[in-house]
């Protein structure tokens, strides 16, 4: 018997959003807020950017503009790549390495419900090995 480990098992539910025409100052300030590493971009609940740490560092020394007047939508990567809450973490993995992406929001039909990380997917990769683990670990034992 085969069991997959999915998506809306391990993401993360409350993703820090954005609209297209929230300032790059307010994206920066809720980074720093809420210790975050990206904002989904959303127009009305679905995905239609992302805008990361890096996305930051590499485009501000090229702006010539105010941080007031540049617009999320201005800086977003576009189209964002999501993934649905149903897929496996394997796929999830698979997709993210494929395409060089640390995090995927997760979608419910076209709607954000979640993001996933590299570390989320690294994660659960750890718990499912301990699990392995012990499992083998009560069989053994109860075989003697």
């Amino acid at each position: 018997m085969e069991s997959a480990v999915l998506v809306r098992d391990v993401m993360t539910s409350d993703v820090k959003t954005a609209r297209p025409d929230d300032t790059l100052r307010e994206v920066i300030e809720k980074m720093v807020k809420f210790h975050i590493g990206s904002i989904v971009v959303v127009q009305e609940k679905r995905p239609v950017g992302i805008i990361t740490e890096r996305d930051v560092l590499v485009q501000l020394p090229r702006m010539t503009t105010d941080l007031n007047v540049t617009r999320a939508k201005d800086l977003m990567s576009c189209p964002v790549r999501t993934i649905g809450e149903g897929e496996t973490v394997e796929e999830a993995s698979r997709f993210m390495t494929e395409k060089h992406i640390k995090k995927l929001p997760v979608t419910r039909g076209d709607k954000l419900v979640g993001i996933v990380t590299s570390t989320d997917v690294m994660r659960s990769a750890s718990r499912l090995t301990d699990l392995y683990e012990e499992m083998k670990w009560i069989w053994r034992h109860l075989e003697q």
